[in-house]
C-alpha cells in the first residue's frame, strides 16, 4: 500500500495525539479513499477492514461507519427529547450530516439550520459517507458554510434546540468550547430552549468537563452530563453536556417516548432506557462533576 499520509504505517492508521497522552488507537486500512488539505484542516477518508469508512480531521478520528450511530443518536435525541415540542433546530458542526439525519426523525420539526465552517466536510461526506450525509437532502435542512460563533452573534430566541457537534478543542472548533460561545448560544435559544454539545471523555478531560458544567450552571437552571460508548473514540467513550432553560424539566427523563417497536426501527443505540442510563455516572466522575 503506497500512502503519503503520516498517520498510516504498514497498512494501519494510528491515532496518536498529545490530547490523550500515553495511548493510541490503531485501525487497519484497506484503502485510502480521499486525502486533502482544506482551508482549515487535513481531511482523510479511508476504508478500513472492520470499521467501514473512517473520517479523520487533523489526524483525529471523527467517525467510523461501524459505530457512528451511537454518537449521532445520543447527542441528538438527548436534547430533542428534552424539549416538549422542538420546531426550529440549529446544528453547529456536524458536517458529515449524521446529526441532521437524526433531527429530522422528529416529525414536528419545521426547520433545521446547520452551520459548518469547512465546506470540504459536507462535500466529502456526501461522496464517502452517504448513509450519514443523507441528512443534507431533507427539505427542512438549510446549510450555511461559515463559523458557528459568528453565525450565532445576532441570533436572539431563534432556536428551540441547538446541538454543537464539534471536533476537539484544538483547531477550527476551538471557539466552540469557550465561555463566550456558551453565552451567545444561550441568547440564541427560545425560553424553553435546550442545548447539547460534544463534551469529551470523562477518562481524559474530567477537569475540563467540570469547568464547562460549572460555567453553564450560571446560564441554565438544568445542566447535566451524559455519555455514550463509541469504540473508535479515545477510551471508547464520549460525553454530552445537556442544558435546558426550563427549570422544571428533568433532563434524565425523555419527554417524548416511542414504542419499543418504533425504537427498534428508528435507532441502533438510543432508547428511552438508554436516555436515562446515559446520565448515571461512575463514582469517580460523580464526585468530580457533581459534588
Amino acid at each position: 500500500m503506497t500512502v503519503l499520509h503520516p498517520c498510516i504505517k504498514d497498512g494501519w492508521f494510528y491515532e496518536k495525539n498529545e490530547m490523550w497522552p500515553g495511548q493510541a488507537l490503531g485501525i487497519e486500512v484497506k484503502q485510502v479513499l480521499h486525502h486533502e488539505k482544506s482551508k482549515y484542516q487535513d481531511v482523510l477518508v479511508f476504508e478500513s477492514t472492520h470499521y467501514g469508512n473512517v473520517l479523520v480531521l487533523d489526524n483525529v478520528i471523527q467517525l467510523s461507519e461501524r459505530d457512528e450511530f451511537s454518537y449521532q443518536e445520543m447527542i441528538t435525541h438527548l436534547a430533542m427529547n428534552s424539549h416538549p415540542d422542538p420546531k426550529k433546530v440549529l446544528v453547529i458542526g456536524g458536517g458529515d450530516g449524521g446529526v441532521l439525519r437524526e433531527v429530522v426523525k422528529h416529525e414536528g420539526v419545521e426547520e433545521v439550520h446547520i452551520v459548518e465552517i469547512d465546506e470540504a466536510v459536507p462535500r466529502i461526506s456526501r461522496k464517502y459517507l452517504p448513509k450519514m450525509a443523507v441528512g443534507f437532502d431533507h427539505p427542512k435542512v438549510k446549510l450555511f458554510i461559515m463559523d458557528g460563533f459568528e453565525f450565532l452573534k445576532d441570533k436572539v430566541s431563534a432556536y428551540d434546540v441547538v446541538i454543537t457537534d464539534s471536533s476537539d478543542p484544538d483547531g477550527p472548533a476551538e471557539s466552540l468550547f469557550q465561555n463566550e460561545f456558551f453565552q451567545i448560544l444561550n441568547t440564541a435559544l427560545t425560553p424553553n430552549g435546550v442545548f447539547s454539545t460534544q463534551a469529551e471523555c470523562m477518562w481524559l478531560y474530567i477537569d475540563d468537563i467540570r469547568k464547562a458544567l460549572d460555567f453553564n450552571r450560571t446560564l441554565y437552571p438544568q445542566v447535566r452530563y451524559a455519555y455514550s460508548c463509541v469504540p473508535s473514540y479515545p477510551c471508547g467513550q464520549i460525553g454530552h453536556i445537556v442544558c435546558s432553560k426550563n427549570a422544571d424539566v428533568d433532563l434524565t427523563k425523555p419527554l417524548r417516548r416511542w414504542t419499543p417497536e418504533e425504537e427498534a426501527t428508528l435507532f441502533k443505540y438510543y432508547s428511552a432506557d438508554m436516555h436515562q442510563a446515559a446520565f448515571v455516572m461512575p463514582q469517580f466522575a460523580k464526585k468530580t462533576l457533581f459534588m
